[in-house]
């Protein structure tokens, strides 16, 4: 479903309940354009454990190639991090 967000101001609660209890995805446009959504909290779930699966498999494939990795430190200090 794609509603302008004009629109969405006025009916956010019954988006919300629309995507939380229907599990409907809304895609909220401007200028008819798609600018956000408002999904199910179970997709982000989804999405948040694909990444991490990933990213585990990424890196399993660093270390069965046997590379060494970047020290933390080192890292820390690229970022300006303490």
């Amino acid at each position: 479903m794609d509603i302008p967000t004009a629109e969405a101001r006025k009916q956010f609660s019954e988006i919300l309940n629309r995507a939380a209890y229907a599990k409907e995805r809304v895609v909220l446009t401007r200028r008819g354009k798609p600018l956000a959504a408002i999904v199910p909290i179970e997709d982000i779930e989804a999405l948040e454990a694909m990444e991490d699966r990933i990213d585990i498999e990424e890196a399993d494939e660093v270390i069965a190639r046997n590379e060494e990795g970047i020290p933390f430190d080192e890292i820390k200090r690229k970022y300006g991090l303490r």
